[in-house]
C-alpha cells in the first residue's frame, strides 16, 4: 500500500514538473516573441496595438458618436493631374453604436466657392485658389475635409490621401483579395503606365499604343494589387460599367474585399503584414493624424464588422446640368435643389448613417 502511495506521489510530482516546464517554456517563448516584436516592429505599431486592445473615446475625435474619415485616392506619379483626388469617400465609424457606413462622393460635384469640381479641393487647398483664400484652412487635406463636410452636413475629423501606388501595394502586402465581379466588362482604352506621351512613332493618329485592353469576367476573382487597380480605375468599359457610378461601386467592392481580408486575425496580427503596411503608409500615404490612432480605428471597425453599409449619393438628389460657362464648360453634377444647395443631401446622409 505504501509503495503504491509513493508511486502515485512520484507520478504526481513528475506531472507537476512537466507542467511547470511547459509553463516556463510558454513564458519564455512569449517573452522572446515580445522582445523580437519590439525589436523588429516600429514603435508606432506597439502604440497602435495598445490603442486596439484598450481604445478610449479620448484617443479619437468624434461627432454625435461617430468618427468621420475622408478617404481620397490620387493618381500621383507622372499621371496627368497627380493631385486630383478622383476617388473620394466618407467612412463613418460608430463609436457608441458600432457600424461602418461608406459613402462615395462623385468627383464631378461642382463646388461654387472654388469654381471647380470636388476632386480638385485637395489640390486647391494645397496650392491656393484664385477664387477663395484658403491660406487659413490648413492645407490640402483640411480644405478637402471642410468642403466634403459642407456636402454631407457633418464635420469630418480625419483625412487620408492615398497615392494609387499605395493602393496597389497595400493589397499585395495582405496577400491579395477576392472580389465578386457582378457584371463582365471590357475596356479597350486602359492607359499603360509610362506610355502616356508615347508618339506611337507617328503612325497612329489615335495613339492606341498608349492603351491596353483589360477584360473582367463575372464571378469571384483573386486579384493582386495591379489587377485591383485596373478594376477600380477603368473608365472606358463598354455599356453601364463605363460610368462614374459603376466605377465608384467597383471601388467600394475592393474596399469591402480589403476589409474582409485585413480583419482576419492571421492578417492583422501578423508582424510581417503590419511592417509591410507601415512601409507602404510611410511612403505613399498622407494623413492629418498620428498613425497610432489607426489602432483605435481598427478596434471600432472590428466591433462594427457585422454592420457595414456601402452606398452612393442617390441619383435622385443630384443632376447633370448642361455644359456652360457657369461650370467652366465641364461635365459636372450639382444638387437637385440648385448649385451649392446641399440640404437634401445632408438630410439623406444624416438619416442613412443613423439607420
Amino acid at each position: 500500500m505504501t509503495d503504491n502511495c509513493n508511486l502515485i506521489n512520484k507520478t504526481i510530482e513528475r506531472e507537476k514538473t512537466s507542467w511547470y516546464k511547459k509553463i516556463l517554456v510558454i513564458i519564455f517563448v512569449t517573452g522572446l516573441s515580445i522582445v523580437l516584436f519590439e525589436l523588429t516592429v516600429p514603435s508606432w505599431v506597439n502604440k497602435a496595438l495598445i490603442n486596439f486592445i484598450y481604445p478610449t473615446k479620448s484617443i479619437v475625435n468624434s461627432y454625435n458618436g461617430r468618427i468621420n474619415i475622408l478617404v481620397m485616392g490620387k493618381a500621383g506619379g507622372n499621371h496627368e493631374g497627380p493631385d486630383l483626388t478622383d476617388t473620394m469617400m466618407v467612412v463613418s465609424i460608430g463609436v457608441v453604436n458600432p457600424s461602418i457606413v461608406i459613402v462615395s462622393l462623385p468627383r464631378d460635384l461642382w463646388i461654387p466657392e472654388i469654381k471647380a469640381k470636388l476632386n480638385s479641393a485637395y489640390y486647391w487647398g494645397k496650392n491656393g485658389s484664385p477664387y477663395l483664400d484658403v491660406s487659413e484652412m490648413g492645407g490640402g487635406i483640411s480644405f478637402a475635409q471642410i468642403t466634403a463636410g459642407k456636402i454631407i452636413g457633418q464635420p469630418i475629423q480625419y483625412g487620408i490621401v492615398i497615392d494609387f501606388s499605395a493602393f496597389k501595394d497595400v493589397i499585395d502586402a495582405i496577400g491579395g483579395i477576392n472580389v465578386n465581379i457582378e457584371s463582365s466588362f471590357t475596356d479597350n482604352l486602359y492607359p499603360i503606365e509610362g506610355r502616356e506621351n508615347d508618339t506611337c512613332e507617328g503612325k497612329d493618329p489615335k495613339y492606341l499604343c498608349r492603351y491596353e485592353t483589360i477584360i473582367f469576367n463575372k464571378g469571384v476573382q483573386k486579384m493582386n494589387g495591379d489587377l485591383s487597380l485596373k478594376f477600380v480605375r477603368s473608365r472606358h468599359a463598354e455599356g453601364s460599367e463605363g460610368t462614374d457610378t459603376a466605377r465608384e461601386a467597383r471601388q467600394q467592392k475592393v474596399i469591402d474585399a480589403i476589409k474582409t481580408k485585413i480583419t482576419n486575425p492571421l492578417v492583422f496580427l501578423s508582424p510581417k503584414v503590419i511592417t509591410s503596411l507601415f512601409n507602404v503608409f510611410e511612403k505613399y500615404i498622407e494623413t492629418d493624424f498620428e498613425f497610432p490612432v489607426f489602432g483605435a480605428f481598427a478596434r471600432y471597425a472590428l466591433n462594427a464588422r457585422n454592420d457595414v453599409r456601402n452606398t452612393l449619393i442617390p441619383e435622385s438628389l443630384i443632376t447633370n446640368p448642361p455644359m456652360s460657362g457657369t461650370y467652366d464648360n465641364l461635365y459636372v453634377f450639382i444638387p437637385k435643389l440648385g448649385n451649392g444647395k446641399w440640404q437634401e443631401i445632408q438630410k439623406w446622409f444624416f438619416e442613412y448613417i443613423n439607420l
